[in-house]
């Protein structure tokens, strides 16, 4: 069963990615679960975001998206 957060008013990407996954890097993993709200910056309260259950650890995942390839 995939596990789920909902947000709290301001709570953002990194914050959720922290609290939830560990680290704040993994909120581009975060979003990719979430693609509806990848244009959100500041969720408002009472959003449920899925958290992906398997989270990379790739090294290039403290490189910004346009620096991976």
């Amino acid at each position: 069963m995939a596990r789920t957060y909902l947000t709290h008013a301001g709570d953002m990407w990194d914050k959720i990615s922290l609290s939830q996954l560990g680290n704040e890097f993994y909120a581009n993993q975060l979003i990719e679960a979430n693609p509806q709200y990848s244009d959100t910056i500041t969720f408002s309260a009472g959003i449920e975001l899925k958290i992906p259950e398997y989270v990379t650890t790739n090294s290039k995942i403290n490189l910004p998206p346009w620096k991976r390839k």
